[in-house]
């Protein structure tokens, strides 16, 4: 594709009409039912609401949206990289992929200061400002989110290459196109500046937790585990596609013939699937974030397979009776 300032490159890759379609309906699947549980939890099964629970809420909204635009995405790489459902669909598909992208990365940083915050810092009054302070925070990063990838409702993103008309955002433009780099450029910063904070985080907690020895409640085995899940969920999802797009800039620098690029092209279509991954892995998240999620998330799979769900008061009243019964 030729334009006033640069060529963008257009390739077929028989291999991704192969892969990914099972792949993205295969996330479809597991999303919609893992989001699915964590929506009902979150807004007909939880007691109160606490800052880290608004934060994983908005998330798993941001999920739920974005899964129902895999079977699209789908069907798309099913016909050959054909996309048959118009120019406006494309866009807002399109911004809704990079909205949930950024999204699943923002919020899940979100929680990882929280906890940071509530245990490095339990004195400072960000803690104290509750419910309200946490609302508009996650108002705040909607409005970021937005501002950032909305110039992807404003420009076309069709591409016709062997009477297919594709529909990309992430394209390998040749000489100097703004849109382009900054979508390329949004995409890796909105990846490593998170990455860091949640490191620092992730860091300052465990070396906070390191010098206790007594575990109240199993309070600072949690706390890790949760750390651990958020940092695994960077590394799984978000890692590998950001490897193979620093890649391509690399060859940009070294080369500018199209040909060069098809094998780069390839394999960060391919990791970046693994981004709507995240989308499947946050309610592990969830679980790990506090015991009430724990306990709700348990409550409704009981439920869903027919088991019988044990009031917490009476499972506490029967555990304080056996344990008078041992006494005696």
């Amino acid at each position: 594709m030729n334009n006033s300032s640069s060529v963008c490159c257009a390739f077929d890759a028989p291999i991704l009409d192969e892969v990914l379609p099972p792949v993205l309906f295969s996330e479809f699947v597991l999303g919609l039912m893992g989001n699915g549980l964590a929506l009902c939890m979150f807004f007909f099964h939880r007691d109160s609401w606490k800052p880290n629970s608004i934060y994983l809420a908005h998330l798993a909204l941001a999920d739920s949206l974005v899964l129902f635009c895999l079977p699209f995405r789908a069907d798309y790489y099913r016909r050959g990289k054909h996309w048959v459902y118009g120019d406006a669909f494309c866009r807002v598909l399109l911004f809704l992929l990079a909205a949930n992208r950024a999204a699943g990365i923002f919020f899940l940083t979100a929680v990882a200061v929280d906890r940071y915050l509530k245990i490095v810092h339990p004195l400072n009054r960000i803690n104290q400002m509750g419910l309200r302070y946490a609302l508009w925070v996650s108002v705040g990063l909607w409005a970021l989110i937005i501002a950032m990838t909305v110039y992807l409702l404003a420009d076309k993103h069709f591409y016709y290459r062997n009477n297919r008309t594709q529909c990309e955002s992430f394209n390998i433009c040749l000489g100097h196109n703004a849109l382009s780099d900054w979508h390329n450029s949004f995409y890796v910063i909105q990846f490593f500046v998170p990455t860091f904070i949640v490191i620092y985080c992730s860091t300052c907690i465990t070396w906070q937790l390191k010098g206790k020895t007594i575990d109240k409640h199993g309070k600072i085995k949690r706390a890790v585990r949760f750390v651990l899940a958020v940092a695994l969920v960077f590394i799984i999802c978000f890692f590998p596609s950001n490897v193979s797009r620093i890649a391509v800039w690399v060859l940009k620098s070294w080369h500018n013939e199209c040909q060069y690029f098809q094998d780069a092209n390839v394999a960060f279509y391919i990791t970046v699937c693994f981004t709507y991954f995240n989308s499947v892995l946050n309610p592990v998240v969830y679980y790990f974030s506090s015991p009430a999620v724990s306990r709700s998330l348990r409550k409704i799979y009981m439920r869903m397979s027919g088991q019988k769900i044990e009031d917490e008061h009476e499972k506490n009243n029967h555990s304080s009776v056996t344990v008078s019964a041992n006494v005696s």
